[in-house]
Parts: C-alpha cells; structure tokens; sequence
C-alpha cells in the first residue's frame, strides 16, 4: 500500500503535521514516511567564501539523523503496531517533496501558524509543493492537536475519543473535480463523520446584476443552484449511503464561508486544478484563502 509522506524539518508545526500523518496512517492502515530534505550544501557556508565551514556539513547531518530518530521513536510509542520509515535527503526540499509524493497515499506539510490570528502563513516550500504537486497534500497548523478534530466531551473538554468534527467540502459545480468530491466522502466515512459541503455562488457574476434587483429572479436562482448542488452530490451519496451530508449553496466567496466553518471541523477539503504547463503551478483563490486562514488542517486535492 502507498505510504502517507511527512516532510519533518524539526519546526514545531511539522512536528505537528508529522502527529496528524500518524494518525491518519493509522487509521488507514498505511506505512508511514518522515522525510526530511534539504539542501546542506547550499545552506551550511561561511558569508562571502561560498564553502561550507568546516565540520558543518557532517554537524547537520548528525542533526537530521537524530531528528528523524526521536520523531521516529515518539510515534512508534503513540502507534505501536505503525509501520514507520524514515529518509533523509541532502537535495532541495521542493522537488525532493514533490517526487516522493508521485507514488505516495497524501503528503502532509506543517504550515506556520500567525500567532494571534487564526490561519496559515504558508511558506514557499509548501505552497510550490502544492500548487505543483499531483497528489493530496494536506497542511497542518502547529497548534493542531488529536482532541481538536472530535466534539467536545459531555463537560465540554476536548477528548480523543468523542465522534470527529465534520469534514467540510468546498465544491465548486461547474468543475467539481471526481478526486477531491471523492477524497471528502472517503475521509468521512473513515472517520464516521459529517460531511458539510460547501458551494458560493454570486446571481450578480452569473447572471447580470439584475439577478441582485429581482428577489424572485434571485430565488429562482438560489433554488436552481440548490438543486444543482443535490444532483452532483447525488451519485456520492449512493456510493457513501452511510455518510451523512449537509450541502450548502451560499452567496458569496466559498472561501470565507469555508475559513468560518473550519472551526468546526476535523479537515477541510479543496480542490486545486491541475497544471499542465512546464513550470509554475497555480492555486486557485478559494484555495488560496483557506490555506492562509483556515483554523482545521486543510487536504488540497488536484483533480484534471
């Protein structure tokens, strides 16, 4: 079975993420990989000389050993029966990332955390790996903890083992995307969870602002979009009978409803258009916010 891939560089929030790929490796029943790359040559020198200072280079690799060594150890002590591989590789942490994930389950990358305010400051290597990459990375804040992706228990305290959050959907109807679509509703179901999905629309970008002046246009409209919404989820939910769904069509930008219903969920789940051009990747705006703001972990999805 594909492994589920943790890019560990020893910074709080990929020690989290690494907690989370564990989890979730468990439950799949996956191997697991702690894979920590980075380029020694290009970032151990002495200024102005350009080579590495003596005894640097053998110094950082002793560090990423131990680094993969006790991440390996504290996981193995959480997750007994986990099967566990570590790798280090001296090579750019981009493409070393993005070639693992090829034949990888998902690739899970920490995301730093803005102090005070809830979201992600995501970082360069995470953002080109997932606007590049073409399988599910999934980013995880460095506050992210086990009891905060179930409902609190009876006194209102998080616990591990009350019933997980809601995993929240963003679909989009005119590209809904069949892997992210599935994706959602097979980590619902692993998890014995809700599924919440949800769809923005504007009448006013759809249909000319006069959509906005006439209320029964516009409901007309908003009805139109509901019943579109039932029937692309429709042959979902025969295929996931046992996943409960609350689909809604919201006005508006799905990002910042999607940010708003992060709080209460265990994963919230985007989908990224895949790029066929040479270099670059793009992610798209709703994506784009979510990754910043979003408080849950949050699975961003390619899909053709």
């Amino acid at each position: 079975m594909p492994a589920i891939i943790v890019g560990l560089d020893g910074s709080p929030e990929s020690l989290a993420a690494a907690d989370w790929a564990a989890r979730e490796a468990a439950q799949r029943e996956a191997p697991l990989c702690l894979l920590h790359a980075e380029d020694a040559l290009g970032s151990l020198y002495v200024p102005y000389m350009g080579v590495p200072a003596p005894g640097a280079i053998e110094a950082h690799r002793d560090w990423s050993a131990k680094l993969l060594r006790e991440a390996e150890s504290r996981l193995t002590e959480r997750h007994p029966g986990l099967w566990i591989t570590t790798r280090h590789a001296e090579t750019e942490a981009v493409p070393t990332l993005l070639a693992a994930a090829e034949d990888a389950e998902l690739l899970v990358l920490g995301s730093r955390g803005l102090g005070t305010v809830a979201g992600f400051l995501v970082g360069s290597v995470a953002l080109a790996v997932v606007a590049r990459s073409e399988r599910p990375v999934v980013l995880v804040r460095a506050d992210a903890h086990a009891e905060d992706e179930r409902l609190p228990d009876a006194a209102g305290a998080g616990s591990g083992t009350t019933p997980y959050r809601d995993v929240v959907l963003g679909l989009d109807l005119e590209q809904p995307g069949d892997a992210v679509v599935e994706f959602a509703f097979e980590t619902a179901r692993r998890r014995a969870a809700g599924l919440r999905v949800v769809h923005g629309w504007n009448p006013a970008t759809v249909y000319g602002y006069g959509a906005v002046l006439d209320s029964g246009l516009s409901a007309d409209l908003a009805e139109e979009t509901r019943h579109g919404l039932s029937d692309v989820l429709r042959p979902w939910q025969d295929k996931f009978p046992d996943v409960e769904v609350r689909a809604q069509a919201v006005v508006g930008s799905a990002g910042r409803h999607l940010v708003h219903a992060s709080h209460d969920a265990s994963l919230v789940v985007v989908g990224r258009k895949k790029s066929h051009a040479l270099v670059g990747g793009r992610i798209g705006p709703i994506a784009h916010a979510v990754l910043h703001h979003a408080v849950a972990p949050v699975a961003v999805v390619p899909h053709d």
